[in-house]
């Protein structure tokens, strides 16, 4: 997840804070939408 964190700040100037806060609304967004996929997303991007 470190991974993608760091190119959202390269690619996208994001900070920190604004990378991380992307990334876990995105999770919710694709779990809300899909809910057959939770534990894909949780394995995918953490299940903090």
């Amino acid at each position: 997840m470190q991974e993608l964190i760091d190119k959202l700040k390269t690619e996208a100037g994001l900070t920190d804070e604004q990378a991380k806060k992307a990334i876990e609304t995105i999770k919710n967004f694709v779990v809300e939408k899909f809910p057959m996929l939770e534990g894909a997303v949780g394995n995918l991007f953490g299940n903090s």
